[in-house]
């Protein structure tokens, strides 16, 4: 029997009243500060179990002070102020990671794992509350959203995280909590197709199109969290790839947004962020293949239910699949 999760008075009093279901997220609950602990085996010891990092974010949370709890910047009026801004966290931190070694085989088969590739090994903790939270979307549900069925693949993926796990618990320790689940929503995951006259050189229009790509969400206030080339980085690694001709993954992020859910009393959602949205080109192909996970997979999961913040999540949905769409993209 799955345990049912309350992590934290604040952080998670919502999806404990979830109706016991699938573990959607596990976390280690910590005694103490455990960020020294955390930054250690993040940076010295993950490569030891075949995890590489990449595009890691520490304390962000200090951005946030930064950015909404400061009337003023060089004696100028911030025009960012949060008025009713609280300093909530001790710390709030996103950490990309993958294999990218076992990941090979089964991005061939299922190219949909980008969206949870990397993903975050999450890490944060309240302030006023002697515990750090360590954890990461458990993969059977990264699986369920991007959609993947193919038994091989699911059982090979799985198989990835109980060094991982295991080397948490050593390092992190702790209590194991779980955030359970009912469903996920209809459709969990946004596709899209980009049609392109292909030139002799690829290179010329993934140029074009990244930049264009990059400058249409910053200009709407994202901030490119991460970027990773798998394409690349397996031809460095002598490794077969070349069922694609280009294979990248953005990692994308909303400050604003980001800070009214996880400095607004839902850290434990982070372990979402950022999102990963994969794209690819396979041999010889003229489309551009585009999927990421929907952002309202945070409230089924996760149990979001303040008004607010279901309405900030659905209205980033939609933003992204317009600015998709605007850049010629279609929706599939």
């Amino acid at each position: 029997m799955f345990n049912k999760l309350l992590i934290g008075t604040a952080a998670l009093s919502l999806a404990a009243t979830m109706a016991m279901g699938a573990v959607g997220v596990t976390f280690n609950v910590a005694s103490g500060d455990k960020e020294e602990v955390f930054n250690d085996m993040v940076n010295n010891k993950i490569e030891s179990i075949g995890f590489v990092l990449s595009d890691p974010h520490e304390r962000i949370n200090d951005a946030y002070q930064s950015k909404y709890g400061t009337p003023k910047i060089d004696g100028k009026p911030n025009e960012a102020y949060d008025k009713q801004y609280e300093e909530y966290l001790d710390n709030l931190g996103f950490f990309s990671i993958a294999n990218d070694e076992k990941l090979r085989e089964l991005l061939i088969k299922a190219p949909e794992l980008g969206g949870f590739s990397p993903f975050n090994l999450h890490i944060y903790k309240v302030k006023g509350e002697d515990k750090t939270y360590v954890g990461h979307v458990n993969p059977e549900t990264m699986l369920d959203i991007v959609g993947v069925t193919d038994k091989d693949v699911r059982t090979k993926f799985v198989a990835m995280f109980p060094p991982l796990d295991a080397l948490v618990d050593k390092e992190i320790g702790g209590v194991k909590k779980n955030v359970e689940y009912d469903k996920l929503t209809a459709k969990p995951m946004m596709e899209f197709e980009y049609e392109f006259e292909r030139p002799k050189d690829l290179a010329d229009f993934i140029d074009e199109f990244q930049g264009e790509f990059e400058a249409a969400f910053e200009d709407n206030k994202y901030i490119i969290a991460g970027y990773k080339n798998f394409k690349e980085a397996y031809n460095d690694m002598g490794e077969d790839f070349s069922k694609y001709d280009a294979y990248w993954v953005y990692s994308l992020c909303h400050f604003t947004f980001s800070y009214s859910i996880f400095n607004k009393g839902r850290p434990d959602a982070g372990v979402f962020a950022p999102c990963s949205m994969y794209m690819y080109i396979e041999k010889g192909s003229n489309k551009l293949m585009i999927g990421m996970p929907k952002l309202e997979n945070w409230i089924a999961v996760m149990g979001i239910k303040d008004p607010k913040k279901v309405d900030a999540i659905h209205t980033l949905d939609k933003e992204i699949i317009s600015i998709m769409e605007d850049l010629g993209a279609k929706s599939k």
